[in-house]
């Protein structure tokens, strides 16, 4: 029987099988098929989201003369004065809230350090990273808040994003506030637990989610800030310990900003609003603030951090906290507890701004006067020629627009510090209102922009 009557004989869909099997085996009675021409894939960069409107706005900031207020070059040490591309000039956009950066002590202790320990640990922690200096750093920062244990983590923003992600999975839910920072948002989008937010602060909108979600979620994380690093403002954490103990979640508060601040000693929100620490489950800050330094914490039970050390991937996978850095976080945090009066003078510096620029006419939105007072303006575009025209007048205080806020919300955000002078808080509302109250008369806005660019 020839093989024209035996591949007669086969149906339709073992002839495609015997073809494709002659075709894998390269033999020559497999007709190939001609391949179809190579789609051509735009690989440039320039195609990423959002890349043509950042070339854009640019480009009108040029057209009108403005240089870009981010990534400027500083030449020194950045506390409540800085020297930018030269120029020497009061600084409003520096966490150092105490002022400890560059302290004789710090920096003594940290030579030291380098001199014992280099500049790296060389390894993760769980593998060859540890050092005494990780363990009396999370020590201090545990009796800080009354919490059994603490880790610290080499990034901030990483331990957010870890620790969420850790914590939580699908089967959870994760309730936080619309203002809360990206490592959180970050964070919850990758432990793929449903996500749910109340509006800024608002407690009954939270208690409405947690009706109506927790009964269906097997875990329930809530995360709020101590202090709002945009905004100024904090929870009502004592409010917010009794619901999560009533709707069965934890609650994790991220601290970043109060900690040196809040507070009769700078413990934090805590401190202020007179609850126990021990009554909220995560706590959450960083070094790179008040302590000088960088990187994260986390401070809870030692359950929590026990789990953390093994299964977070930020702690697992990255290197360990250089020592030197651990050496002056844990520098300033003893300086920040042996001396209150600095945290004294921050929130009598805060409450001058606040009153200031109230008196003044600038909106300061929802802030506590702390260590973070926003100046409303709306505007984008008048907001960013404020920051331009307070610099050329030494005066450094960053603007922050959509989308780091929300629309018609942009603002030039004050970082005060307890070395700032009450006559530098003076000097920058005055000249705040001055050139704001310009701007308006000379009618710059983003509505007005295709007049401006004539």
């Amino acid at each position: 029987m020839s093989d024209e009557t035996n591949r007669d004989r086969l149906s339709s869909g073992q002839r495609d099988d015997l073809i494709a099997a002659m075709r894998r085996a390269g033999s020559p009675t497999a007709p190939a098929r001609p391949a179809s021409p190579p789609r051509k894939w735009d690989t440039s960069f320039e195609t990423l989201p959002g890349y043509r409107a950042m070339r854009t706005q640019i480009a009108v900031g040029d057209f009108l003369g403005l240089a870009s207020p981010f990534h400027r070059l500083h030449e020194g040490r950045s506390g409540a004065r800085a020297e930018i591309e030269g120029r020497p000039c009061l600084n409003f956009a520096s966490y150092d809230y105490l002022g400890l950066n560059g302290r004789p002590e710090i920096t003594a202790a940290v030579c030291e350090a380098v001199a014992r320990w280099g500049t790296s640990v060389s390894a993760s922690r769980l593998t060859a990273g540890e050092r005494p200096a990780h363990r009396d750093l999370e020590k201090e920062l545990a009796d800080l808040y009354d919490a059994e244990s603490c880790l610290v983590f080499v990034s901030g923003h990483a331990t957010n994003v870890s620790l969420i992600a850790t914590l939580m999975g699908p089967k959870d839910l994760i309730v936080h506030d619309t203002l809360a920072h990206n490592s959180i948002v970050v964070g919850a989008e990758l432990s793929r637990a449903q996500r749910r937010l109340f509006p800024h602060n608002d407690l009954d909108a939270l208690e409405q989610i947690l009706e109506s979600a927790r009964s269906r979620a097997e875990r329930c994380l809530v995360v709020t800030e101590g202090l709002f690093s945009m905004d100024g403002d904090g929870p009502d954490l004592a409010r917010l310990v009794e619901i999560k103990e009533r709707w069965g979640a934890w609650l994790m508060v991220d601290d970043a900003h109060a900690l040196g601040v809040l507070g009769p000693t700078g413990r934090g929100i805590a401190e202020m609003a007179g609850v126990d620490p021990r009554r909220v489950d995560i706590w959450m800050g960083t070094l790179s603030k008040t302590l000088c330094g960088c990187g994260g914490y986390v401070a809870g039970s030692t359950a929590l951090v026990e789990y953390l050390k093994y299964q977070a991937p930020g702690m697992v996978y990255s290197v360990g906290l250089p020592v030197p850095i651990a050496v002056a976080s844990l520098t300033a945090l003893r300086l920040m507890k042996a001396e209150p009066e600095l945290v004294t003078k921050l929130q009598s510096n805060g409450r001058l701004f606040l009153d200031r620029a109230g008196a003044a006419g600038l909106d300061t939105g929802t802030s506590w006067g702390a260590s973070v007072s926003p100046v409303i303006v709306g505007d984008s575009l008048r907001t960013v020629m404020l920051a331009e025209r307070l610099l050329q007048r030494g005066i450094n205080a960053f603007p922050i627009i959509p989308p780091g806020v929300p629309e018609k919300s942009a603002r030039l955000r004050f970082f005060l510090s307890a070395a700032h002078e009450a006559a530098d808080i003076e000097t920058a509302v005055a000249a705040t209102a001055e050139e704001l109250n310009g701007l308006v008369d000379e009618g710059v806005s983003v509505t007005n922009l295709s007049t401006l660019l004539k």
